[in-house]
């Protein structure tokens, strides 16, 4: 029973990882199709330099509009996975080669719907952008690939080690930007891309981590044992203490941590205030918290992972 219980749950994360791969690759498709290809805004990564490639080809074979968005994403995409089938596996490579097709056809099956949509550049951008991060954030947190920049960027760093990734992932992007300015004969572009890209950036952030963000919370007091005190008695979150000591008066002093939800910051401020007026907080913004209060130390489809091995 347990065997199968496990196979069943096992068969609905894969499901639910793939079912969620096809509503990113739609999503990123409803990006590029009806808001920046349309708009000829050339946003970055392999989507915008297939979308600055169809601009350049629509003169040169007398198309209407170009290439096919969709198809130019899969043929520059297909080499660049390939190239990295040494360093990432087949199983990697597999994956993402379904995922690079699955978005190229839906890419241009979207196209292909006549919608009637405001010309407004600016608007599209931030429409675009939405999409696009949309679509990220379900690649990324169901641990699928679409390829593009990252992946080139991860294949030029594992041969020049003195690059990093984000580094050379954004010095590649901003080429495609720069050169699709320059294609489209409009510096405006460059600001439309980075419209996209901010908003691409905190949409996706927002499907990993979620709306409700956490703190992480530094509290530098001569109370340490009354204000942990009062922080247990006044919330579920926990609190740790250590021993630190002032440089300036070489006092000994207590060092409190804890993570709250931003909805807790002013109650903390509070409660600390109540106890040592005195008291020196930083509070800092805490990407992902796991454990006891939050989110789980290890998702569902890890765990059932490491238990199949």
């Amino acid at each position: 029973m347990d065997k199968i219980f496990i196979f069943k749950k096992s068969f609905f994360e894969h499901f639910k990882g793939y079912f969620f791969m096809l509503l990113g690759c739609i999503s990123y498709g409803l990006s590029t199709s009806l808001f920046l290809a349309p708009s000829d805004i050339v946003a970055g990564g392999v989507s915008g330099l297939s979308v600055m490639i169809g601009i350049l080809t629509r003169g040169l074979f007398n198309l209407p509009n170009g290439l096919p968005v969709g198809m130019l994403i899969i043929a520059i995409n297909v080499p660049i996975v390939v190239f990295a089938i040494k360093m990432q596996g087949w199983k990697f490579v597999l994956k993402c080669l379904l995922t690079v097709a699955v978005l190229g056809f839906a890419t241009d099956l979207i196209a292909m719907i006549n919608i009637n949509i405001d010309d407004n550049p600016l608007l599209r951008s931030l429409y675009g952008g939405v999409f696009q991060g949309i679509g990220i954030g379900f690649f990324v947190k169901y641990e699928f690939s679409s390829g593009g920049t990252e992946l080139l960027g991860r294949l030029i760093c594992h041969k020049i080690k003195l690059l990093k990734i984000n580094v050379c992932v954004g010095i590649l992007d901003m080429i495609i930007v720069v050169f699709g300015a320059i294609v489209t004969k409009d510096p405006n572009n460059m600001l439309y891309a980075l419209i996209v890209i901010f908003c691409s950036t905190k949409v996706s952030e927002i499907i990993l981590f979620g709306l409700d963000k956490s703190k992480l919370c530094i509290i530098i007091t001569d109370k340490g044992e009354e204000i942990s005190k009062t922080l247990l008695e006044h919330s579920p979150r926990g609190v740790t203490m250590l021993n630190g000591q002032g440089m300036y008066m070489h006092k000994e002093r207590y060092v409190l941590l804890t993570c709250v939800r931003n909805r807790q910051i002013p109650q903390l401020k509070q409660l600390v205030n109540s106890v040592d007026h005195n008291a020196f907080i930083v509070i800092n913004e805490a990407v992902e918290v796991r454990g006891k209060g939050f989110q789980a130390l290890i998702d569902e489809g890890i765990k059932n992972k490491e238990k199949n091995k």
